[in-house]
Order: C-alpha cells, then sequence, then structure tokens
C-alpha cells in the first residue's frame, strides 16, 4: 500500500491515514511498520526507522491530536489543554536531521523525530491557519483535510484521484439516467 499525499500540509496529510472516520473507518497505519513507511514516503526520512508499540501509540495519539485541532479551528472552539499539551510535547524532540551526500540528501531521525516534523507542521498550521482555505473534503464519506491552494479558492475534494471522480462519475451517471 501507498499513502496519498493531496493535503497540502504534512501534518493534515499524517491525519489523513485515518479514512473515512464518520462510516466505515479505514486505518492506514495499523502496524508500527505502516508508520515507518509513511515517514519514508512523506519525505521525513530516508530509511524506515525503528518503532515500538509505544512510540507506535504516541504517534497515533499525536494523529487524533492533530485532526481534533484542526477541527476545532474550522469550527472557531477552543482547543483542549490536553491536546495542546500533547502536540506542544511532541514538537520539542529533535527534528529529523539531512546531511547531504555524494547520494543525494539523506534524512535520519526516530519516532519522536517523525512526531516532531509533524507536530511543528500542525503547529505552524493551526497559527496561522486561513479557515477559507483549510476545509474538509466535499466526498460524501471522505474525511480528510486539505488547504486549498488553487486560485479560485474553490477545491472541494481532497483529491480528484479518489473523491473527485468518484463524485464526477456519480454526478455523469445521474445526468444520464435522468435524460433517458
Amino acid at each position: 500500500m501507498t499513502f496519498v499525499f493531496v493535503s497540502g500540509d504534512l501534518a493534515l496529510d499524517f491525519a489523513g491515514t485515518l479514512k473515512w472516520r464518520r462510516s466505515r473507518p479505514e486505518e492506514l497505519l495499523a502496524t508500527p511498520a505502516d508508520a515507518a513507511r509513511w515517514s519514508v514516503e512523506s519525505g521525513l526520512l530516508t530509511a524506515p526507522p525503528p518503532l515500538d508499540e509505544t512510540e507506535f501509540t504516541r504517534l497515533i495519539r499525536l494523529r487524533e491530536v492533530v485532526y481534533r485541532l484542526v477541527l476545532a479551528s474550522l469550527a472557531g472552539a477552543p482547543w483542549p489543554d490536553a491536546d495542546l499539551a500533547l502536540l506542544n510535547e511532541a514538537a520539542t524532540a529533535r527534528p529529523p536531521r539531512i546531511a547531504l551526500t555524494p547520494a543525494g540528501a539523506l534524512r535520519t531521525g526516530n519516532a519522536a523525530a517523525v512526531g516532531a516534523a509533524v507536530a511543528m507542521a500542525a503547529a505552524d498550521l493551526l497559527a496561522t491557519l486561513d479557515r477559507t482555505r483549510v476545509r474538509e473534503c466535499a466526498g460524501e464519506e471522505c474525511t480528510r483535510l486539505f488547504v486549498d491552494r488553487s486560485r479560485a479558492g474553490t477545491r472541494a475534494w481532497c483529491g480528484m484521484e479518489e473523491c473527485g471522480n468518484r463524485v464526477k462519475a456519480a454526478s455523469y451517471r445521474a445526468r444520464r439516467a435522468t435524460a433517458r
């Protein structure tokens, strides 16, 4: 399985690793190995870090904190103190390190470094949140959050491959059925 990076923000892409939250949740980070693989596919690290169950649980908790904090911001609600504490604590860890080598960039770090990078991205997003540009996918069941960086600011779906095409195909079928 490969991950999808369509949110326009590292923290939102991480939050998007639990899909379809309200209807039929699909967990993309079911194991520590999945989280390690995500850290490479996201570009944070060059090689998967070793992750134990405790570190994995911390990353999943961080993911849920990010999701709740962004939803609270979009709703104009206050941020829960416990969520802020967890996010801020994660952000204090040393982020991934980068070294240039003749073969290219080498990005190294552990689970805490991955959490730090996600937490810092979330804090930056929340500190500068533009409610008109951060939104939830308009797909009927999709709960993925994204930053709309389109010129017109009218992006409705997290991504065309999954949700956009699904909605457009359903609309096309409905128009054809009505025309008959």
